[in-house]
């Protein structure tokens, strides 16, 4: 009993790894595509679809953050804005994805909107969509990802995914994060 014990408690402490996938990418790809048959065969439209892929995505994204500060012994949760978005950027979609995103602005226009801009996200890579679903992203099941990994970090957001540079997701950030973010910063 003591040695199942231990096996146990030394899997939970086991390091998520830095980059290096753990899961056979044709496992992943299986996986998923019968995710996204699943919600297909639950909704009629598009908009519905990508809502669904979004909440599986959620579900999973709020439990990521804890798991990863809690193995990696390097994390520290941040508190400003910008640290928390380059963390997702870079370490957390190393993590995830096993590769940086590939890019991270602002918008010009309002302080409170950010975009990740991944060419080629791994959930859409070996998904074939249907000609009447064209316009179907499956990264909504990575933006809720994204979005439940904010909320979870005390970074209130909405994170829709678009066809736009390859996929964008947009992350609207509720505006209590940007007051919050600018009294840290005037300390």
């Amino acid at each position: 009993m003591s040695g199942i014990g231990k096996q146990k408690a030394s899997t939970l402490e086991k390091s998520l790894g830095k980059g290096k996938p753990e899961v056979n990418i044709a496992t992943f790809a299986l996986l998923f595509s019968e995710i996204v048959q699943y919600c297909q065969n639950r909704v009629h439209t598009v908009p519905e679809l990508q809502k669904k892929l979004s909440e599986l995505g959620q579900s999973v994204g709020c439990h990521m953050l804890d798991v990863i500060f809690l193995r990696e012994k390097g994390y520290k949760r941040e508190v400003k804005l910008l640290n928390m978005l380059i963390f997702i950027k870079s370490s957390f979609w190393k993590i995830v994805f096993g590769k940086e995103a590939d890019k991270l602005e602002q918008a010009n226009d309002d302080d409170r909107t950010y975009y990740i801009i991944e060419k080629e996200p791994l959930v859409n890579k070996f998904i074939s969509v249907p000609r009447d679903k064209g316009s179907l992203n499956c990264a909504a099941f990575t933006a809720g990802i994204l979005e439940a990994v904010l909320n979870g970090a005390n970074f209130p957001a909405k994170v829709t995914v678009h066809w736009h540079k390859g996929t964008t997701f947009m992350i609207k950030f509720d505006e209590s994060v940007i007051a919050r973010d600018k009294m840290v910063d005037s300390r």
